[in-house]
């Protein structure tokens, strides 16, 4: 194998005229290499800045709150998190380090997430490109990274945006699963490869187990097949082994990993770090008409979501279906290629893109929403570039006259999609940015000096992010109300340490909106001594603490 790329393409250079026997000016090579390297800095801050537009035409919600609560604690010395009850995704090593660094920066605001979201979809996209581009450095690398760019571009306003542009979710977990397939991509065949790839995947593992579909067992799965191609083609299993030896390395690499991963949580949780909330998890036993149903959010997710446009324009989300498409045809491509020249990060992407989409439709993901299929996303954009655009010979590009003019047709196609979706964006960033979200609960409370209180776990970690710390609300369960440990702490539910004395109850329609169980708080709590009204919202206020009655 020696030094040569695994899985990668090589490409003669093309469009520079050099004389026999002489070499490009290394100046030269060198000057437009920091001109990329430029250029690459310029387009990732314009598209932050587009993207934090987006992100602020959808509210903020208490997932995102208690992240940056989190955040701070982790600022403040409680490096293990001890104490936090997590959701069933720790994010331990990847958005809660990210958004620590920018509560430092920015403070304890609802409008930090916002600029974390920004910075995660800006990676994910600069990232993707970079995997689509492969080793190319002429016009394939150009149309390639077009074509990736393109299809992640500019997110459908409402669901799109959420599931990509806001809620801490598995599009975080796409950034490092991205640069471990750059990684393997453009790196030289050599030992370090696999100690970088084991390491990688066990430090994203500690944060989401979704890694196991994306990432570790498509890995280990393209590499044993490699292995079984080797053998056949050899007619001999020792000479395919011999011949697959970094493939071997690689599966080894997914293996340690994992186990690196197992072991590093039970030694947090050990040490008394942070506990995970487990939530049901089981397979359906045939396709419902739900989970049929629940592949709508993979055109959702590519922005192709024709039926609930939120004041995006029609258009966009028809050509919209043109990105889809094109992740489609690759796929089909790929299963045609799988054994004929595919590439093992081809083989990879593809592998994750069904792995995961099987894993949302075939068990209770599906009713989550699409961000749990967040990551197809870069991974579907990067494979079709990959599999559409490649290098072209010397006799493709000499070709039939038909042959030009049908690139012709295809370029001048992609052209007017790839303005489509510009025209598409330039719409979205000019919309307006919702409203932040309980912001009246939270200057209400604020303004009436109450510190310390009680409420419905959307309206808790919100209102307590929005007033900076100085309003607390924490959540309680709506059917039984005793404490709401998801992405809390029991601590805040202490009577000899905090002190309630309210109750915050929302009558507004929707799942993440209402919350009023008056039976159970007259109940618990018995009567109050005040209650005030002030639109969809109602205040209970006790003249003692109320922590002592919430139900253990």
């Amino acid at each position: 194998m020696g030094v040569l790329r695994a899985g990668t393409e090589t490409e003669p250079p093309s469009g520079e005229a050099v004389a026999p026997g002489s070499t490009p000016s290394g100046w030269s090579a060198r000057r437009r290499r920091w001109v990329e390297v430029a250029g690459f800095v310029v387009v990732a801050a314009a598209l932050f800045a587009m993207y934090l537009r987006l992100s602020r035409t959808s509210p903020e919600n208490s997932d995102q709150a208690n992240l940056l609560l989190q955040a701070s604690d982790l600022l403040h010395g409680n490096l293990l998190l001890h104490g936090w009850y997590k959701a069933d995704v720790s994010f331990y090593t990847t958005e809660v380090p990210q958004y620590a660094l920018l509560v430092m920066v920015f403070g304890l605001h609802a409008n930090t997430a916002h600029i974390a979201a920004a910075m995660t979809y800006t990676l994910a996209v600069v990232l993707a490109v970079l995997v689509a581009r492969g080793g190319f450095t002429s016009r394939a690398a150009v149309i390639r990274m077009l074509i990736t760019a393109g299809i992640m571009l500019a997110p459908q306003l409402g669901i799109g945006v959420f599931a990509l542009i806001l809620t801490a979710g598995h599009i975080g977990t796409a950034v490092p699963v991205l640069l471990i397939w750059l990684l393997l991509d453009r790196a030289p065949a050599r030992w370090w490869v696999p100690v970088l790839t084991g390491l990688g995947l066990a430090w994203v593992l500690i944060a989401d187990e979704l890694v196991l579909v994306v990432a570790v067992l498509p890995l280990a799965l393209v590499c044993a097949l490699r292995v079984l191609e080797a053998a056949v083609r050899e007619h001999s299993l020792s000479r395919g082994v011999a011949a697959r030896r970094y493939e071997l390395s690689l599966i080894a690499a997914a293996a340690a990993g994992t186990g690196l991963a197992w072991v590093a949580a039970r030694v947090l949780r050990a040490l008394g770090g942070y506990i995970l909330t487990p939530v049901p998890f089981h397979f359906t036993s045939h396709l419902t008409r739900m989970s049929l149903h629940s592949l709508w959010a993979v055109p959702q997710i590519f922005g192709a979501d024709y039926r609930g446009l939120a004041g995006g324009p029609y258009y966009a989300a028809l050509l919209h279906g043109v990105s889809l498409a094109l992740v489609g045809l690759a796929l089909v491509l790929l299963a045609w290629r799988f054994f004929g020249g595919a590439a093992l990060v081809d083989q990879v992407l593809g592998v994750a893109i069904v792995g995961n989409i099987v894993l949302f439709v075939t068990t209770g993901a599906g009713s989550e929403g699409p961000h749990e299929i967040a990551v197809v996303a870069p991974f579907g954009a990067a494979l079709a570039a990959r599999m559409l655009a490649g290098p072209q010979g010397a006799a493709a590009r000499a070709g039939s006259t038909l042959a030009h003019r049908a690139r012709a047709v295809a370029y001048g196609a992609g052209l007017v999609v790839l303005l489509g979706y510009l025209g598409g964006l330039a719409h979205e960033v000019v919309q307006p940015a919702s409203p932040p979200a309980y912001a009246r609960v939270a200057s209400w409370l604020q303004a009436h000096h109450f510190s310390y209180g009680l409420g419905g776990y959307w309206e808790s970690g919100i209102v307590t992010v929005q007033t900076g710390g100085q309003v607390k609300v924490r959540a309680l369960l709506k059917n039984t109300l005793q404490p709401d440990l998801w992405l809390s702490q029991p601590a805040w539910y202490d009577p000899a340490a905090q002190r309630a004395n309210f109750i915050v109850l929302s009558s507004t329609p929707g799942f993440m909106n209402n919350w009023e169980p008056r039976a159970l708080i007259s109940k618990y709590f018995g009567r109050p001594a005040r209650i005030y009204n002030f639109g969809p919202y109602t205040v209970m206020v006790w003249d003692r603490n109320i922590l002592p009655d919430v139900p253990r």
